[in-house]
């Protein structure tokens, strides 16, 4: 699964989800990208949940490009413990995802599919999405 190599800070703060995404908003690498209409935390396991459902469903034909890395580390504290004593030890590693984000992006595979592959990735995935060409922008 993602996560960083080497961070500089071992706990974040969990910061807002405001506004639109600050880049990343169309499809720059592929000729179909799945959007992202909604903000959310997209855990490592969701990534590659998705990953996997996209490359089963177009048979390893076509080329995938995954454009969210999880690079924020999330804490949970233990079941059954009391208040205070400080934050929990960090759990999983997520990606913030806000609307306008193209998350992943597809090529050489025809329309059809790709709508069909993303269709099957937007299950795995805990924000609304849409399918998006190289021509369509948010």
């Amino acid at each position: 699964m993602l996560s960083p190599k080497k961070v500089k800070w071992r706990k974040q703060m969990k910061g807002k989800m405001r506004g639109l995404s600050k880049g990343a908003t169309t499809v720059a690498f592929g000729e179909y990208g799945l959007q992202a209409l909604s903000c959310g935390f997209i855990s490592a396991r969701q990534i590659e949940a998705a990953r996997i459902a996209i490359s089963r469903h177009v048979k390893r034909g076509g080329k995938l490009y995954i454009r969210v890395f999880p690079d924020k580390p999330l804490s949970k504290k233990p079941a059954e413990t009391r208040m205070g004593k400080g934050k929990g030890n960090p759990e999983e590693w997520v990606a913030v995802i806000r609307p306008g984000r193209v998350m992943y992006e597809l090529e050489g595979v025809d329309e059809k599919l790709a709508r069909e592959a993303f269709h099957l990735a937007e299950h795995k995935l805990a924000v609304q999405t849409r399918v998006v060409s190289r021509e369509q922008i948010l």
